[in-house]
């Protein structure tokens, strides 16, 4: 269903306005035109017409941009159809890493920094915990997935951790996770204890950011007198829920068209889920220049690689480790396959590639292409679409 509203409307109406109070960034005004121009003549498209009952339709251009609301569901599919391959028949745990809100003034001045010491600093944790033969005693994988906003727009900086429940031996054996030390009716609930997984994450996190900048006493110590939330919940019941999973995750971005209620020349309103009630139709309203103001704090800086793999998981690593594992897991070796669009739409979105929409019998042909236009400006574009 075709939503109501949509990001790009906002950014038409108050982004000169947004622009003109907070002088944004140049990667986050390259974003925000990507966005505004997706999907019309501005980028281009071509003309097509049904070789059996005539019908013509006109396709534009998507901008392909990872922060677009209309861009991310081919992306997820292939990347989900890859992972799939990549499944061990073992339980899987889910970790989220969250980062005080005491970090939110760097992570908005150094966001590629403080980012990539919480990669960094998770993968560490877990590497060292999964070292230690009380608990493992192996090398394990992960995938983690960074998001950095809460239900609200504002900055909640987190990674979501994949963890297979095992890993490989120096003999090249695997080797379960360890349940030591713990009742009976917990056993197998959690990957590693969460206090102590808590000030290791701590430790290392503060440790790989004071590598890249100094950071202020004051906020250190605020730092260090905290309890960081490390969320480490219960396994998967099969690797296929963790597709599931991965599937509303990985390519999601700080807020949908879906969720978009009113958009106005003055505000916009939106629904969220609210956590602490669990009610998922609470709704705020923003002025629109607060909005864009919220939204522009979860655009990446170019090139920043926000979904990463370690361990027996990452690209370096899969044809040895991984197959090694797949092997003692009685699994077929994993290769890398590539899927092309017409696949993914057919199998993983349910579209027929190229059928007509109107005699769903008939193909569509494209009889013209047209040439990308020069957008307008910013300002101009509202009244151009």
């Amino acid at each position: 269903m075709k939503p109501k509203h949509e990001v790009a409307e906002i950014i038409n109406i108050h982004r000169k306005a947004y622009v003109d109070k907070y002088s944004p960034a140049l990667q986050v005004l390259k974003t925000l035109r990507a966005i505004q121009l997706c999907r019309t003549r501005y980028l281009g498209g071509n003309k097509s017409k049904c070789n059996c009952c005539g019908h013509q339709k006109i396709s534009y251009n998507s901008c392909r941009n990872r922060h677009c609301p209309k861009c991310q569901a081919t992306n997820r599919e292939r990347w989900i159809l890859d992972r799939e391959s990549e499944l061990l028949p073992v339980p899987y745990y889910h970790i989220v890493f969250t980062l005080p809100h005491h970090l939110n003034p760097l992570a908005l001045r150094y966001p590629k920094q403080v980012y990539s010491a919480l990669f960094r600093a998770a993968w560490g944790t877990i590497r060292q915990f999964a070292g230690d033969p009380e608990y493992l005693g192996a090398k394990t994988g992960m995938t983690a997935i960074l998001h950095s906003w809460g239900q609200q727009l504002s900055l909640h900086p987190h990674l979501h951790c994949i963890v297979p429940a095992g890993g490989i031996t120096t003999k090249g054996k695997w080797r379960y996770v360890q349940q030591k030390a713990k009742p009976s009716s917990r056993k197998g609930k959690y990957l590693f204890p969460q206090k102590a997984l808590g000030k290791v994450f701590r430790a290392i996190y503060m440790r790989e950011l004071r590598k890249q900048m100094t950071i202020d006493q004051s906020v250190a110590k605020k730092l260090f007198e905290k309890d960081w939330v490390i969320d480490a919940r219960q396994p998967f019941k099969t690797p296929e829920s963790v597709v599931e999973y991965l599937g509303r995750y990985t390519h999601r971005i700080a807020i949908t068209n879906h969720r978009l209620l009113e958009v106005n020349r003055k505000t916009v309103k939106f629904k969220y889920k609210n956590y602490s009630t669990g009610r998922f139709s609470e709704t705020m309203e923003l002025q629109g220049v607060e909005f864009l103001r919220r939204f522009a704090q979860h655009i990446l800086p170019h090139g920043f690689v926000r979904i990463r793999h370690y361990g027996i998981l990452a690209s370096r690593n899969k044809t040895v480790d991984l197959n090694l594992a797949k092997s003692e897991l009685g699994q077929a070796e994993w290769t890398k396959t590539k899927y092309n669009w017409e696949y993914i739409a057919m199998h993983k979105l349910n579209i027929i590639p190229d059928q007509c929409p109107k005699c769903k019998e008939g193909i569509m042909m494209i009889i013209q292409t047209y040439q990308p236009e020069r957008g307008p400006p910013f300002h101009k574009a509202a009244s151009h679409q």
